[in-house]
């Protein structure tokens, strides 16, 4: 299967890359990427011995299936708009694989839009980070056609260690906004216990080793609690992007009629480092809010 179908990527970020360079380990023809970084996309081109597409267009027309890996759900709209050449001119017999965490609606306009035009199209969202998406071992939630998901299912094998179907379109991007807003609460209160454990004196390796003991062990514990404590915020989650995710949670809450009060204090801390103008660090970087002497330092301008 892998040496007959042609895959092209719009989307070069940390996500989309390391995607592209994993299959093509493993034997596919990357035949088209794209990106906004037209600089970027030659560079991962050559790398790929693919072709960096001018438009859009190109990287359908020279593409079975398209994996698009976007920032939001502008970008979502706009490569897949129904007014311009996009990635739907010419698209009749497509598969799109959409990565981006953007709202459910928003999935499931692209959806219908595909349809529209002949294309086929499923949500696939990815639980991992840059590791996970160059060896392939990401976790991903998949929705949209029964069929259509079992159709591609060795291709998405091929990206990930475990995959759970969610059923209709939609499902997955709710069940992505569950993940990412639980995990961003764990980050936001792991950087204030451990700001409120610097204040008090405590030898935050101790601090962290009695966490995980206990009931304030999590997930986040292990992948970011270090960094955390050494000011380590090398950008593999960007905090920009926990803000963003962070509002696709508590607007569905919103729409369902709950009030989310954790979640809205997340968001708002997230908020406001992109206001301060470190929304592009990791988000462990919140933790910069939480302990004391960094928010002092950072607020005279000593970082």
């Amino acid at each position: 299967m892998n040496q007959q179908m042609r895959t092209g990527f719009v989307g070069l970020g940390r996500m989309g890359a390391n995607i592209a360079r994993n299959l093509f380990d493993r034997g596919y023809p990357v035949a088209r990427v794209f990106d906004a970084n037209r600089q970027h996309a030659a560079e991962i081109a050559s790398e790929l011995r693919s072709a960096a597409a001018q438009t859009l267009r190109e990287v359908t027309e020279g593409s079975d299936v398209i994996i698009t890996a976007v920032g939001n759900d502008s970008d979502m709209d706009q490569i897949f708009s129904e007014d311009r050449n996009s990635l739907l001119t010419g698209s009749s017999g497509k598969i799109f694989l959409n990565c981006a965490t953007v709202r459910p609606k928003t999935h499931i306009e692209t959806e219908r839009r595909c349809h529209q035009n002949g294309a086929r199209s499923l949500e696939v969202s990815m639980a991992g980070s840059i590791p996970q998406a160059r060896n392939g071992s990401l976790f991903l939630i998949v929705a949209g056609e029964k069929e259509l998901f079992e159709q591609i299912t060795p291709l998405l094998k091929d990206m990930s260690s475990a995959i759970t179907y969610m059923g209709a379109s939609g499902q997955a991007a709710r069940m992505k906004a569950l993940v990412n807003m639980v995990m961003n609460i764990n980050t936001a209160a792991l950087a204030e216990g451990l700001g409120l454990a610097d204040a008090m004196g405590l030898d935050l390796t101790v601090v962290r080793e009695v966490f995980a003991r206990t009931g304030a062990n999590s997930r986040v514990l292990e992948t970011d609690g270090a960094d955390m404590q050494n000011r380590d915020h090398e950008v593999y989650f960007s905090a920009s992007h926990a803000a963003k995710d962070a509002h696709i949670a508590t607007e569905i809450a919103r729409e369902l009629g709950l009030r989310l009060p954790l979640a809205e204090a997340t968001a708002m801390q997230y908020d406001r480092m992109v206001g301060m103008g470190i929304g592009e660090l990791d988000k462990s970087a919140i933790s910069e809010l939480t302990f004391r002497k960094r928010l002092s330092d950072r607020n005279q301008g000593n970082t």
